[in-house]
């Protein structure tokens, strides 16, 4: 039976629920409404429940999903959605630069290269418990993860109880990786290296929901993407594609897609972040969007060269309102990676203040582990990619993130350790358009291309 995954009411409602419990709302009476009724919690690790619901359940679905949007946020005032509300609630947003910074092609190369590896060394492990996932490095003597994940000297056992990631498993552990292979951390930077191809870095957020419905297969997209694609198939316009039955909003999907704003920005990041908003209120609000755009920031700044990490991410931070969630999260999670020498001790911090009250694939703990990892590891590649992949929680998207930072700063392919990039075989698996089969080095060359463009770009 096909159980489409991240669309069925019975399961967004929990989900919703969640939601509510996080930004304030009293969403008590539907909840009691939805369980009399015999309603479950959402799936909490999968996409989609085991079964269906009868059609009355679905039905109560659909209709307490409405109710819990009109429900009012104490939050509403400190994490708004729109920009000109965010940048008044950023005491500190950054000015541009006289003229804008050079990036060099191998910088972004190392970006590229340093994206797909940390993605890859998540893989395996996604979705996976965080004790299954130190279980498994310890036993094969890779802990913390200095190298890909590998079952060989793995017990039967262990691996019985902790399994690796279905999919990504014949692809990503360390004896299977033949190139890069296709994943959605990946997809999405070559998507929107494709807008700016098509629409220049004037593109609006409508110009993202058209290139979505030409290049993007619906059965790559997930959660809030997956959700935001229904809604548009449906005649929903942007931003309501975002807030329309979503509960996802808050996730980590626009995260992932803001490499390629950062990365075509260097010594701007509030250009970088603002291009980020653009492409992120298609699918998010609030904590979602300021996670894109905090990204975005901190690559923006990375590109240049001229910072390090810590600078970067100070940055970041400046593009995020400070009262909101995410932004105490992340600077939590910086202190954190600053005060404890182990960061296995960091990870366990973070999971006590965040799990379980966020979903593992929520933006604001997920974002606070990439600023710790980055901190703990001072911008180091392998230090980088191994702490963000060894907290848990989103594996693969943690890992791509915080390779992409460390890649720009590391400088060039040759300065990323070549156990990480040989295998990736300067090759990249995907179904976007005719990038299939393409190079790091090419695509490199591509993003050098927009980011030198003179802005506004075509229409």
């Amino acid at each position: 039976m096909l159980r489409l995954t991240w669309v069925q009411p019975e399961d967004l409602i929990g989900h919703e629920l969640r939601q509510a419990r996080l930004d304030g709302r009293n969403a008590s009476a539907v909840a009691a409404r939805w369980r009399a009724a015999g309603g479950r919690e959402a799936p909490s690790r999968a996409g989609a429940s085991t079964g269906p619901a009868s059609p009355y359940l679905r039905l109560l679905a659909r209709d307490l999903l409405d109710e819990l949007a009109d429900l009012p946020s104490p939050m509403a005032e400190t994490e708004p959605t729109d920009l000109g509300r965010i940048r008044a609630l950023c005491p500190h947003w950054p000015s541009p630069g006289p003229s804008p910074a050079p990036v060099s092609p191998a910088r972004l190369e190392a970006a590229w290269l340093g994206r797909a590896a940390g993605c890859l060394l998540g893989k395996p492990v996604e979705k996976l418990p965080l004790t299954g996932i130190r279980l498994l490095g310890r036993a094969a003597g890779n802990w913390p993860p200095t190298g890909y994940f590998t079952a060989r000297g793995v017990p039967a056992d262990l691996l019985a109880a902790h399994p690796w990631n279905r999919r990504s498993a014949p692809t990503s552990l360390a004896e299977n990786i033949d190139g890069m292979p296709e994943d959605d951390d990946l997809n999405y930077p070559l998507l929107n290296l494709r807008l700016l191809q098509r629409h220049g870095r004037a593109f609006t957020t409508a110009d993202v929901a058209r290139l979505w419905l030409d290049e993007l297969p619906a059965g790559r997209a997930f959660t809030a993407e997956r959700v935001a694609y229904r809604n548009l198939l449906c005649g929903l316009e942007p931003p309501l594609t975002a807030r329309h039955r979503n509960p996802f909003r808050e996730w980590i999907g626009a995260l992932i897609r803001a490499d390629v704003h950062g990365w075509t920005n260097p010594g701007d990041p509030a250009t970088a972040a603002e291009q980020a908003h653009r492409d992120a209120v298609l699918t998010h609000t609030a904590n979602g969007v300021y996670a894109a755009m905090f990204t975005a920031a901190v690559l923006a700044t990375a590109a240049t060269g001229a910072h390090d990490v810590h600078a970067c991410l100070r940055t970041g931070l400046a593009v995020v309102p400070p009262a909101s969630r995410l932004a105490g999260a992340v600077r939590d999670a910086i202190r954190l990676a600053g005060t404890h020498r182990d960061f296995d001790t960091v990870v366990d911090a973070l999971h006590a203040r965040h799990w379980p009250a966020h979903h593992w694939v929520h933006a604001v703990p997920n974002t606070a582990l990439i600023a710790a990892a980055l901190t703990h590891a001072d911008g180091d590649f392998t230090g980088s990619v191994s702490r963000a992949v060894s907290g848990g929680w989103d594996t693969d998207s943690n890992g791509a993130t915080a390779g992409s930072v460390a890649g720009l700063l590391a400088g060039s392919p040759a300065a990323l350790p070549e156990h990480w990039t040989a295998p990736l075989k300067n090759r990249l698996a995907t179904s976007v358009g005719d990038f299939d089969g393409i190079g790091f080095d090419t695509l490199a060359h591509l993003t050098h291309t927009e980011a030198t463009r003179p802005c506004p770009g075509p229409s």
